[in-house]
């Protein structure tokens, strides 16, 4: 199958395209209980919280993770790791062993990035790509995101239920639903104030906010690219990479802390550590004559 480079998650405008859903293999098993009316209902973040955990849990069940001794995890650890808690939400971080270019943050704060997002940004550029994930579940979209495709999906499935009261929904159901998380779309304000959320989380945190432009200098480029037709077609009712590129230099100039930024090096292997070959030194005798 032909490579795809796909947009780097609500970042580019969209966290999935058909080969993603495609990969979500569920039963029929009933689980969960996530209510089912359209109307009627209150939809509350523990209620997005807890259909985001078990769509993310059947995502990581379908996709190779890098295990806790791996390059990839023990970097994106090492960058991100102490960023385990935010205002009203906890984080967890995986890394998804796919060449392609994506990452995706849900309301119940699982960040998923891919490997192939790493081997393309260093540690200051994903630490704004993740960040702008991040801001999708502070400022709630993400819960917003789960609360529309369930709402979808029930209208979908003809439930019309005025009952404030949890229902189940069954294994394809939540399918359907995690499809749909993974391939929201965010409107333009919503993706403006997550990118202002990275911009603010990096400086606070005193890293280089240069990072961010470069970032999406590096997807502008890649729009150039033979995915151009296919990039377009994904971030037609978003800001386009350079625009935010521009944006994000421009906040930088403000600040009057603005750069070029230069790319550091990306290491995604596990450290080599040397160890010293102790030496031994043969012991001779004075024989007595």
């Amino acid at each position: 199958m032909k490579k795809k480079f796909i947009i780097v998650g609500a970042l580019f405008a969209a966290f999935g395209i058909s080969k993603m859903n495609a990969q979500i293999n569920f039963g029929e098993k009933a689980i969960g209980a996530v209510q089912k009316g359209v109307t009627g209902f209150t939809f509350s973040n523990a209620d997005a919280a807890k259909l985001s955990k078990e769509a993310v849990d059947k995502l990581d069940a379908e996709h190779e993770i890098a295990g806790p001794t791996d390059g990839y995890t023990l970097r994106l650890n090492r960058v991100f790791g102490k960023h385990a808690s935010g205002d009203g939400f906890t984080l967890n971080y995986k890394v998804y062993k796919l060449k392609e270019v994506n990452a995706f943050a849900t309301a119940d704060g699982s960040v998923r990035v891919y490997s192939g997002l790493m081997d393309i940004m260093d540690d200051n550029e994903l630490i704004a790509v993740i960040g702008h994930e991040i801001g999708h579940v502070a400022n709630n979209d993400s819960r917003d995101a789960v609360r529309a495709a369930y709402q979808k999906e029930a209208l979908m499935d003809g439930v019309a239920s005025q009952s404030a009261t949890v229902a189940t929904v069954t294994d394809s159901q939540l399918g359907k639903i995690g499809s749909a998380i993974i391939d929201s779309k965010y409107s333009r304000k919503q993706e403006s104030e997550a990118d202002l959320f990275a911009y603010n989380f990096m400086k606070k945190n005193g890293y280089d906010v240069n990072a961010e432009e470069s970032a999406f200098r590096i997807l502008a480029k890649m729009s150039e690219g033979s995915q151009a037709s296919f990039i377009d077609q994904m971030m037609s009712s978003h800001p386009d990479s350079k625009k935010r590129a521009d944006d994000a230099k421009k906040r930088a100039e403000k600040d009057g802390v603005y750069k070029a930024y230069v790319q550091q090096k990306i290491v995604n292997t596990v450290p080599v550590t040397t160890t010293k070959k102790a030496t031994t030194t043969k012991k001779t005798t004075t024989k007595k004559k």
